[in-house]
Formats: structure tokens, C-alpha cells, sequence
């Protein structure tokens, strides 16, 4: 199967104020909208944004529903330069962001922000890709081996060169297309050994895969045994939606 992922979608309260957020802090602009009766759908990323990077779909329901994040969704995970962990860190102290995991107390490899919802955004250090694009997004899995197996078998993905690390309580495995470009988006699929469950929620709503032709991508998940959650019939053949062993939803899109 064709494809990078397109975008992550996470659901939003208020879209005036996650808007501000993530175009004051993160430097995003629109790059798309669709504006329905019940919902707004909005597709963010930096200016120069890889043309085979993934965007940020911030969804906001009219209805003025409240979500809960749940655990089974971890974190989004944007770049910064190699040596520029710190001090981005600081730029968005003095913007007003809070405090949550600054470097010192990642080992100074990484560091942790919330936005206004209390979505995760990880701080990455990486040389390749837009500052502020998104390096990869983390989801937790109840069982490594299915997981590696789902997308491995479903999707054709393959585990990245040291994209793997085992510690003593958990493991951390990222999966993307066997050719994907350094700047496209990868999953991290968290694995803790103690064989905890975990709760979906609703703040966060799916990871979005590119190919070129829906109805062919569709088949190929079904042969595969992928679940059939919505079909591209159900969906007026713009998209379509399966969901991987723990109930985590995986949209398939095509674009230009």
C-alpha cells in the first residue's frame, strides 16, 4: 500500500482559542478549512511545510460538547533544531505557555507542552524538517507484537531505523512506510509491560493515511482483514475509516 500520514485530528472546545494558540506559539497558519452545518474541520502546519508532511486537523463541534482525552492517545510531537531544545523551550515560557515538562527534566532530549485542550505536544530534537512540523504522533498499544503486526501487515509499514527503545518498563516502536521521507510523520506505538488497559476518550479522533487510490487501498484492507468501520460508500468515496487492534481510528484519504 501508497502512503505517508496526512494528518492527526484532535477535537477542540473552543477553535478561536486553539487557533491563537497554535498559530502564536507554534508559527502554524491554515493551510484549509471545511465548514459544515454541526462542525468545523481546520488544517494547520508551518509555511513551509514538507510536501509530504502531516498537518494538525483541529475539529470543533457547534454543539459546545466537553472531551475527555483518556490514555490511549499519547502525544503529537513537533521539531525543533538539534540545539535549539532550550531555547525554544524558553520562547514559549515568555509567550505564556505553562510549564509542564521543561528539558532538565527530560534528560534534556526532549521536552513536553499541553495546549489549550490538554492535548500532549512533545518538543523533538531533529535537523530535518520545518521547525515546529510534526516529527510523529504517539498512541498506546495493549499488545506490541499485534500492533507491529497490524501495521506491518495492513498498511505495508515498516519499523524505522533505530526507531526503537526498549527500557525496563515499557517500549517505544516507530512505524512509517519503508520509503517515507525523513520530513513525513511516523507513529510511535508505546507498549508498557505491566499490562495495563486503557480508555479511549474522545478529545483525540484519528491519524490520517495518504494513497492514491481510495476504493484499491479500501480492498487491499479488507483482503488484510482490517476492520470495515466506515466504507468509502458511506462516506460519498471522499475518505474512509478503519480502526487498529485497540480501537484507535486510522482514516484513509487522497490529496492532490
Amino acid at each position: 500500500m501508497d502512503g505517508t500520514f496526512d494528518h492527526v485530528m484532535i477535537r477542540v472546545e473552543d477553535l478561536e482559542e486553539s487557533l491563537d494558540w497554535y498559530q502564536t506559539h507554534l508559527n502554524y497558519e491554515e493551510k484549509g478549512r471545511w465548514e459544515a452545518d454541526t462542525f468545523t474541520n481546520v488544517f494547520l502546519g508551518p509555511e513551509d511545510v514538507h510536501e509530504d508532511g502531516a498537518l494538525l486537523e483541529l475539529t470543533y463541534n457547534h454543539d459546545g460538547r466537553s472531551y475527555e482525552l483518556g490514555d490511549a492517545w499519547g502525544h503529537i510531537a513537533v521539531r525543533v533544531p538539534e540545539d535549539a531544545l532550550q531555547e525554544s523551550y524558553d520562547q514559549l515560557m515568555a509567550e505564556g505557555v505553562d510549564d509542564y515538562r521543561d528539558p532538565e527534566s527530560c534528560g534534556n532530549r526532549y521536552a513536553f507542552v499541553k495546549d489549550p485542550d490538554g492535548h500532549e505536544i512533545e518538543i523533538v530534537k531533529r535537523d530535518q524538517g520545518a521547525k515546529w512540523s510534526i516529527d510523529h504522533t504517539m498512541i498506546r498499544v495493549e499488545d506490541a507484537d499485534e500492533a507491529l503486526g497490524y501495521w506491518t501487515r495492513k498498511f505495508e509499514y515498516t519499523e524505522q531505523p533505530s526507531g526503537r527503545w526498549e527500557a525496563d518498563t515499557f517500549s517505544n516502536y516507530f512505524v512509517a512506510p519503508e520509503d517515507a521521507p525523513e520530513e513525513a510523520m511516523k507513529l510511535e506505538l508505546t507498549y508498557n509491560y505491566d499490562g495495563r488497559e486503557y480508555t479511549m476518550g474522545d478529545g483525540w479522533g484519528h491519524v490520517a493515511v495518504r494513497v492514491d487510490d481510495l476504493d484499491d487501498a479500501w480492498d487491499d484492507l479488507l483482503t488484510r482483514e482490517a476492520p470495515d468501520y466506515r466504507d468509502p460508500e458511506s462516506c460519498d468515496h471522499n475518505y474512509a475509516f478503519t480502526k487498529d487492534q485497540d480501537g484507535h481510528e486510522v482514516e484513509l484519504v487522497t490529496r492532490d
